[in-house]
């Protein structure tokens, strides 16, 4: 059996690592490749990388971050954020991230997510989906979870595994920074749905979270908050969860 992969996030922001509740109430988190130096030494299987203010200024900055986190890490990481075009996501591969992911324009424009797959292979491709329930389904939201699209997150996931998307990063806008827990039955609609790896996102606050994720077929669980303030090292999370029959890379 593969094993199930702990990705911590870092939500960028001028340079910065930042993390809000539900999308909102943003607050400093420190230094990115000083947390990402962190984490690989507590056994990170990989990091992924979230540009929220992308503009064009932005991403010079962005770029310069990738070079430099790929000069001081070696586990594999994803960046995304504001990337409109496949030059751009060739840019980013280029100066050292190992997969890219898309997500308000893989929605304003689909044909981009099966040009990328075909230029730069789906195992490099992500799809990052925001839902939100909106009383009668689970809702994608685009431009950093301000925009509601009236799509169907579940018929959203299958679209993008068919246009050729390798993994899906699925985040709960209902869930995101509560550390109450993943929207498990969210996460368990889109996993029953599609064939490629899911990735749980929003709401981890304690080992548990992860091993209910892993329970219901996600293939990776994400967080931020309890590693960027400490409350649980990688390590004492892979222990737990290896306790629990968890199949886990421990080293």
């Amino acid at each position: 059996m593969l094993a199930k992969r702990v990705i911590a996030a870092l939500d960028i922001k001028n340079g910065r690592v930042v993390k809000g509740i539900k999308f909102k109430n943003i607050r400093d988190a420190g230094d990115p490749i000083e947390l990402a130096k962190r984490y690989e030494e507590e056994g990170i299987d990989e990091i992924v990388f979230l540009d929220i203010t992308a503009s064009f200024e932005k991403r010079k900055i962005l770029l310069e971050l990738v070079k430099s986190i790929a000069e001081e890490i070696y586990v594999p990481f994803t960046v995304g954020g504001g990337i409109k075009s496949v030059d751009e996501i060739k840019e980013i591969i280029k100066n050292g991230a190992d997969k890219v992911f898309l997500n308000t324009a893989a929605v304003d424009n689909p044909m981009l997510i099966e040009e990328a797959a075909r230029i730069v292979g789906s195992a490099n491709l992500v799809i990052a989906i925001d839902a939100k329930w909106n009383g009668k389904y689970w809702e994608v939201h685009t431009h950093g979870g301000r925009k509601p699209r009236g799509i169907d997150a579940i018929k959203w996931a299958k679209e993008v595994e068919n246009f050729g998307a390798g993994e899906i990063l699925l985040t709960s806008m209902d869930t995101d920074g509560t550390q109450q827990g993943f929207d498990i039955p969210l996460t368990k609609a889109i996993v029953d749905a599609v064939d490629i790896p899911v990735i749980a996102s929003g709401g981890a606050g304690k080992p548990e979270h992860f091993y209910e994720a892993f329970k219901i077929g996600a293939s990776a669980a994400l967080a931020a908050s309890i590693f960027h303030y400490e409350k649980y090292t990688v390590r004492e999370l892979k222990e737990y969860l290896a306790k629990k029959g968890i199949p886990i890379r421990l080293e």
